[in-house]
This record gives structure tokens, sequence and C-alpha cells, in this order.
């Protein structure tokens, strides 16, 4: 497959350079900038770590994938669209979950950029073109993977949910952090989970949108599953307990993530490159 034309338009080039920009300037001034962040001491190893992955790892693959996506390549793009779901997912955190600071402006300009991004570039994406550069490889791997993260996302957070519902209280994740609710199990259980249970489905009957929603769910956990390490080590650094289990089961699902990631993003192929026009009813038959 070729491109005549940039497979990024303009707008989207320069929403994901500004992307960048923002990321940069929101990440250094949290990690170098001391008490900028005026949130609970619960919640200051969380932003630390996002922080910490955000500038060290998602902001150069993302300036890495834009360049390879803007010259047509269908992996580049895929990558491009993982990266920008995590840093939508990220900054939607940081808009409705900390405490007010100089950089809400930019928090709420990333919300925005990043949402728009990401679903102008889903919009675009050729499901049927990726499904045919992914080929005929066995599927259940990302189908499995993906059922097991519902169930121990759902699982943690409905842990902490429903004895508090039940008894009247508060969950302690959101009391130590002082927060009316948490932004974290909206997010999960609202958008997250049920992703990837609908991704896991249409992938099961291969479904061309199942491979779409697969390849950039993959790149968005492997990335998030990094931060929440990253934030394992500042509280641990700021001295508080951390369960082994928790950072093995966080430390392998990263691990599996990125082994699967590594598999579909191969499969497609560097040199398959994205298409111009989706393919119609006449040109599939040819």
């Amino acid at each position: 497959m070729t491109a005549s034309h940039a497979p990024v338009p303009r707008s989207s080039v320069l929403a994901s350079v500004a992307i960048l920009a923002l990321a940069v300037l929101a990440t250094a001034v949290g990690l170098f900038v001391p008490g900028f962040y005026r949130d609970a001491p619960a919640l200051l190893p969380q932003v630390y770590g996002q922080d910490l992955l955000t500038l060290a790892v998602a902001v150069p693959a993302y300036a890495v994938a834009l360049f390879y996506a803007t010259q047509g390549s269908l992996r580049g793009y895929v990558a491009w669209l993982g990266v920008t779901g995590y840093l939508l997912y990220t900054y939607a955190s940081y808009a409705f979950m900390t405490a007010f600071n100089e950089l809400y402006l930019a928090y709420v300009a990333l919300l925005w950029l990043t949402l728009y991004t990401f679903v102008g570039g889903m919009a675009r994406l050729d499901a049927e073109g990726l499904k045919r550069a992914v080929g005929e490889q066995s599927v259940w791997p990302y189908v499995a993977f993906q059922l097991v993260l519902v169930v121990l996302v759902g699982g943690l957070w409905l842990g902490e949910i429903l004895p508090a519902t039940l008894a009247g209280t508060v969950p302690p994740s959101i009391a130590e952090a002082g927060l009316p609710t948490s932004v974290i199990y909206s997010l999960d259980l609202g958008v997250v989970v049920p992703a990837f249970a609908l991704s896991a489905s249409l992938l099961w009957q291969r479904d061309p949108w199942g491979y779409a929603f697969t390849a950039v769910l993959l790149v968005k956990v492997a990335t998030l599953g990094g931060a929440v390490l990253a934030m394992a080590w500042f509280v641990i650094r700021d001295g508080q307990p951390v369960p082994v289990a928790q950072i093995t089961i966080f430390g392998t699902l990263t691990l599996l993530s990125l082994v699967l990631m590594a598999r579909f993003l191969l499969a497609i192929g560097g040199d398959t490159r994205v298409s111009e026009e989706r393919p119609t009813a006449e040109t599939a038959g040819e």
C-alpha cells in the first residue's frame, strides 16, 4: 500500500507539535519546580511518577511515532494514536483531579488537543487495511490479555468501591487524597474497561475494528503500565509501603503489554503504508 499524500493532516500535525511542547512544559515544571503541586501528600507520588514516564518515555516515543506517521508508515500511525491515547488519559486526570495550579490552562489545552487528535486519528484509520497488514496470526493472546485487564482493573477498583458503598463510607484512596471522588475510578470503569472488553470481543470475531482498537490500546497500556511502576517508585522513595504483589502484577502486565505490542507492530511491517483511500466495495473485489 502506498500513500500519495500525508496521511496525518496538517491540523493534526500542528496539534501534535503543540501537545509535545505543552507536555514537556507541564512535566518539566512538575518535576523540577519544588513545591509546585498543591495536592495531598498521598497524591504527589502519583503525579511525579506520571510526569517522569511522560517526559522520559511518552514524549520521545510520540515525537518518533509522529515523524513516521507523517511519512505514511502505518506502524508509526498506530503508535502515534496509542501514545495520543495515553496522553489523553493522563491530562484528563490532571485537568479533573489535580489541585488548581498555574498550569491548569495547559492541562485543559492538552485535554482538548489530545481528544481532537485521537478522535480524528481513529476516524481516519483504515481498519481493513490494518487487518490485512497484520495478516492471519493468532488473535487469542491479544484477546486473553485484554480480558485479563478487564477482570484485574475492574476487580481492583470494585474491590474498593463496593465495600465503601455498602458501608456508606468513602474508599481510603479517595479519603487519603482529599478528593471528593476518584477521576481514575471514573475513567477506568467508564472508558478503559469497556474499551478493552469491546476490543477483545471485536478482535475475537476478527472484525477489522477489533484490530484497530487492539493496536491502539496495547500502546496505551504499555505506557500507562510504565507510569504506574514509576508512581510506585516515587511512593517507595517517599517512605510509603507498596505491596510486593501490586508491583509484581503491574510489572508483569507492563512486560506482557510490551511483548504483545511489539509482536503486533512488527506484524504490520515497516514498509506498510497508510492508504490514501479506504477500500470500496468495487476495489475490494479487484
